[in-house]
């Protein structure tokens, strides 16, 4: 016997473009639902979220996580693939509207290729942000991501394991492109790039509530923050109060704020000015 049953929008696309949208960008998604899709399109329209580019399959369901806690809170996670299946037939020069930055987070691995592909073909700059994909990656397809990647994301054990499958050090890793992103949960993150290392200090969290999807609003902070062309530093520290938000709140998108508040808490944790 369950004693609480609760369905919340998630996914890595939905949680990267509700936070984008948050700090006042204009986030673009290209990623399939299934044909139980329908509310979370409405859901995204709503939000005044572009959905030109979410395709829907009427084969499967939409992807979705199944998650049983304990009294422990100890969890079960079932995640079923569905739509997803569905990425590789979407295409990158498929989207019309103008962007600065592609980001191509955890999907179908060949989708992820796919357009990885696509973008370093158009010289596109992208993000790769392989998450649980990664163990999904052999040798040759990491090192061929590496190479067309200009910024690379992942938490600490994330990385170890990207240095494992490749051989490579993490210094080896770093050369491999422009910047990368290292994310160290309650210690902050850590942004290199070939020549510096900038220390990001978190941002107090208030209290929390759920750690789901304080990775995607980081990059959400992130990336919003370098299309406006912000230093690294700004970006990692926008990123990082972005992150906390998502935290307080139970679910991934579920926390709001408006940006009066979030120039403050800024203002308050780094001692600076910023005006989204």
């Amino acid at each position: 016997m369950v004693d609480k049953l609760e369905k919340n929008y998630g996914g890595t696309a939905g949680n990267i473009a509700y936070n984008i949208k948050l700090l006042g960008g204009e986030p673009l998604i290209l990623c399939p639902l299934g044909k139980d899709g329908d509310d979370y399109k409405k859901y995204l329209k709503n939000l005044n979220i572009n959905t030109n580019y979410i395709s829907e399959t009427k084969e499967k369901m939409t992807s979705a996580a199944h998650i049983t806690t304990d009294k422990d809170n100890n969890q079960i996670t079932a995640f079923y693939n569905g739509a997803l299946a569905e990425a590789t037939k979407l295409n990158i020069s498929d989207i019309k509207d103008e962007f600065d930055i592609v980001l191509i987070s955890p999907t179908q691995k060949e989708a992820m290729i796919k357009h990885a592909h696509e973008c370093y073909d158009q010289k596109i700059k992208f993000v790769f942000d392989p998450g649980q994909q990664i163990t999904a990656f052999d040798q040759q397809e990491m090192l061929m991501m590496l190479g067309m990647a200009n910024f690379l994301i992942a938490n600490d054990y994330e990385i170890k394991l990207i240095a494992n499958i490749t051989n490579l050090t993490e210094q080896d890793i770093i050369k491999k492109v422009d910047i990368m992103i290292k994310t160290l949960g309650s210690d902050g993150s850590v942004i290199y790039t070939k020549d510096e290392l900038i220390k990001i200090n978190p941002c107090p969290a208030n209290s929390v509530e759920d750690p789901t999807g304080a990775g995607d609003a980081y990059r959400a902070g992130f990336f919003t923050a370098l299309s406006q062309d912000r230093d690294y530093e700004t970006c990692g520290q926008i990123a990082s109060v972005s992150a906390t938000y998502a935290i307080e709140q139970y679910g991934t998108q579920n926390h709001t704020y408006n940006k009066k508040g979030f120039e403050e808490r800024f203002f308050n944790t780094y001692n600076k000015k910023i005006i989204l």
